[in-house]
């Protein structure tokens, strides 16, 4: 290679690289003003539409949409994998940046219900993971179809709907899970965070705090329908906002409960960095999220009428599964031996 040649490569790479850091933070602006306002714009957009000479394509799209298409996201969603594989998930990926780790392999022979802890804010992990491929879930658990589960609510919003369910996603209904689980054949794996939006209220860095203790659906989903159980926790979610102080017991927690109530998704007051770095703002902190999947709990087989005895039986082991995975991993993302996993 001729010097004038290795001069022009290294040119070229210099310049991909100062692109690099921008991108990965316009992929990630993108996504959190979606994840914020989403809803929102989908609907104005909608109205815009309608407004305009082209307001025949968005009438024919809501009534498709609203009269043929709402049971979509609880029957296996829409899934495409171009968009499940496009560039600007690698780029988000690379902000934090997000890693995927496997401690045990699955076999695709079965069917699984993963569960994925933290929530935090935004899900961040969760999305990259398993609505996208950016961080090489196919590779990793070859033969298996991951589907990230979302409030139903988020299924009724124009636009957002289909962009979410390009990624796999599909609503987190009973009638939901038990399609992905037992009507697709084997390999299917359903992603619950199972801490919801009550456990968003304690998203904050150094918080370890699980909403669990009286989650139990999924353990008795497992039990209905044979799929292994599958414990996930996600080192540095809880890192990439700060949210407003919001202690349980406060007058802002009760408030932030009660509309939590109303609105079936929570409301934490978070902020993350702007811009700038040491400005205030809507943007994530740039920290690692290092996402565990843990050993699967095998269930035996199909239970249709599961007893109490056999709930609390499983959803105790899936906890104990979780506490030591945490336990075992904790170190490696420099976690001190006293942090525990506070289960609530």
């Amino acid at each position: 290679m001729s010097s004038k040649h290795r001069k022009n490569t290294s040119v070229s790479l210099s310049m991909s690289n100062l692109l690099e850091e921008p991108l990965q933070f316009a992929a990630v602006l993108i996504m959190t003003t979606l994840f914020i306002f989403a809803h929102t714009l989908g609907i104005l957009f909608s109205i815009y539409v309608l407004l305009t000479p082209l307001y025949g394509f968005m009438v024919i799209y809501l009534l498709w949409t609203y009269c043929f298409d709402m049971k979509t996201p609880s029957k296996g969603g829409r899934r495409y994998e171009a968009f499940r594989r496009l560039k600007t998930w690698d780029y988000f990926r690379d902000y934090f940046p997000v890693r995927l780790i496997r401690t045990k392999r699955l076999d695709p022979n079965k069917n699984y219900i993963l569960g994925y802890h933290p929530h935090g804010i935004m899900c961040a992990g969760a999305w990259a993971n398993f609505a996208t491929e950016a961080t090489g879930f196919s590779d990793l658990f070859p033969g298996i179809k991951s589907h990230l589960l979302t409030l139903k609510l988020m299924f009724k919003f124009p636009l957002w709907r289909d962009f979410i369910m390009a990624g796999g996603v599909c609503d987190v209904s009973k009638e939901s899970i038990r399609h992905i689980v037992t009507k697709q054949g084997t390999g299917n794996a359903a992603v619950i965070v199972v801490g919801g939006a009550a456990e968003s209220l304690d998203a904050r860095p150094g918080s370890y705090t699980l909403t669990l203790k009286n989650r139990k659906g999924f353990a008795k989903m497992a039990l209905q329908t044979g799929a292994y159980l599958v414990p996930v926790f996600s080192f540095g979610e809880n890192e990439l906002f700060n949210q407003v102080s919001n202690p349980r017991g406060s007058r802002l927690r009760a408030f932030q409960n009660k509309l939590m109530k109303i609105l079936s998704f929570a409301p934490p007051l978070f902020f993350g960095r702007g811009i700038l770095p040491r400005i205030i703002g809507i943007m994530p902190h740039k920290r690692p999220v290092c996402t565990v999947v843990g050993a699967p709990i095998p269930v035996k087989r199909a239970v249709t009428n599961p007893s109490a005895q056999q709930v609390n039986r499983l959803h105790k082991k899936y906890v104990q599964g979780l506490i030591n995975l945490f336990e075992e991993h904790k170190h490696r993302y420099g976690l001190a031996r006293s942090v525990k996993l506070r289960i609530v």
